[in-house]
């Protein structure tokens, strides 16, 4: 009995510990994550719930107007501005996944996240992300066929086509973002649950696993470069045929008409691209988790709260549609 007793114990110790190594993900025991946010100092919460409520109320609200200008004026119902309302509401949305979060967890001075409202937050945040970066090129291509090829421009960018491109762009980036969901829920997590962002970003989820992550990380850079590379190119090719057109362009006149049209749409891009290679630079040379964090605030945050300034400003359009819906003279 005592040999046969003990066989059962070696017996019961290798079965537990095999069915522990076995389980896929051995995630069904975490229950939360912790969001360690911008900054630790007791002192600096208040100054960065202001802040940030701020810039959120001001991206609310500002690509909002941009929304109901364009909705409210006949003149404004044009692929280019259909596009542009589109890309308002992705910008409230991208917004709106990480900030009222961060401001909730400052407010009630908690850094807890569940596990499922994490890969939830991930998840849009990686859907309204992509869809940013489509939607800009798809901008572009409207702009390359307004400016290249204005006698065919009514013709080729019509409603259909505009609706459709509109859907591709959610289609892709729904796809891509559920691939991404998909791959961090067969991840274990083990002690270290800390999530040194203001949001849970998908690498340092990946960062925090302890089993294998080699396929996530080849994943991640592969989507990165469909979903950023890909854009990006054509949206440089889109601007080489723009600039060569407005350079065979006779008049100075025609030359500067031709540009203002494309001015606004060329800032935003410039902004969004140059502040995610800030965040990666910045991860990259530093390797420090809050320097990323801090750098990410520009094109989470700040880059959805100056697009509608940046399209207001420098368009005279949407100054006079915001105008006409607020029945001023002048604006």
């Amino acid at each position: 009995m005592p040999v046969s007793g003990k066989i059962s114990h070696v017996a019961l110790f290798f079965s537990k510990s095999c069915l522990h190594h076995m389980e896929p993900g051995n995630n069904t025991h975490i229950s939360k994550f912790l969001l360690v946010g911008l900054s630790e100092v007791p002192e600096l919460q208040p100054l960065i719930f202001g802040l940030f409520l701020s810039m959120y109320l001001i991206t609310v609200f500002g690509n909002l107007l941009i929304i109901l200008a364009v909705s409210s004026d006949p003149h404004l119902h044009t692929p280019m501005y259909f596009f542009l309302s589109n890309l308002s509401f992705v910008d409230i949305c991208f917004t709106s996944t990480t900030i009222p979060k961060m401001l909730q967890n400052v407010q009630i001075q908690s850094k807890v996240i569940t596990y499922e409202g994490c890969i939830v937050q991930m998840h849009f945040y990686i859907l309204f992300a992509g869809l940013d970066d489509i939607l800009l090129t798809v901008m572009a291509y409207d702009r390359f066929m307004a400016i290249c090829h204005p006698l065919h421009y009514t013709v080729t960018m019509n409603t259909q086509l505009c609706g459709w491109l509109v859907l591709v762009s959610w289609i892709i980036s729904v796809l891509n973002s559920l691939l991404h969901s998909l791959m961090i829920l067969r991840l274990s997590f083990c002690a270290d649950l800390e999530i040194h962002h203001f949001f849970c970003e998908i690498q340092q989820l990946i960062q925090l696993a302890c089993s294998d992550s080699f396929l996530n990380n080849a994943v991640l850079y592969f989507g990165s470069v469909i979903i950023g590379g890909v854009p990006l190119a054509g949206i440089i090719y889109s601007y080489s045929k723009i600039v060569a057109s407005i350079c065979g362009i006779s008049s100075a006149q025609g030359q500067y008409k031709a540009f203002s049209t494309c001015a606004s749409h060329l800032s935003v891009v410039s902004l969004f691209y140059f502040t995610c290679l800030g965040v990666y630079l910045s991860s990259a040379d530093t390797h420090s988790s809050e320097a990323s964090a801090i750098a990410s605030v520009m094109y989470t945050v700040v880059t959805p709260m100056l697009n509608p300034f940046i399209y207001s400003l420098r368009n005279k359009d949407v100054k006079r549609a915001l105008k006409r819906f607020f029945g001023m003279e002048t604006f």
